[in-house]
């Protein structure tokens, strides 16, 4: 009968679900986390991030449904491949005007 009258605050077991308990906060608050992040592979929605902007380490990462694609920066600017097209002005009521190259000239 002695193990009726024991004294609940030297069992150890009491520690041992408490421990259970700080766990399961911390898997909650990890799964919420998860959930909030941008590139969630759960999230349905487009999602464009770019990391390190303007930088030479420059990132985007486009996300469309599960499908992710990474671009790299190899720190130079104004490079490609093309020709001019022609030239754009803005007018003065904000109207775009384009003309397009003459192709007599090449």
């Amino acid at each position: 009968m002695k193990l009726l009258h024991d004294d609940e605050s030297l069992n150890p077991i009491l520690s041992a679900v408490n421990l259970i308990d700080v766990f399961l906060v911390i898997i909650a608050a990890l799964l919420i986390s998860i959930a909030q992040n941008p590139l969630n592979p759960f999230n349905s929605e487009d999602v464009t991030v770019v990391k390190n902007a303007g930088k030479k380490n420059m990132e985007v990462i486009i996300k469309k449904g599960k499908k992710l694609t990474k671009y790299k920066s190899n720190g130079k600017i104004g490079e490609g491949e093309g020709v001019k097209a022609g030239v754009a002005y803005k007018m003065k009521d904000g109207s775009m005007v384009y003309i397009p190259e003459d192709k007599k000239g090449e």
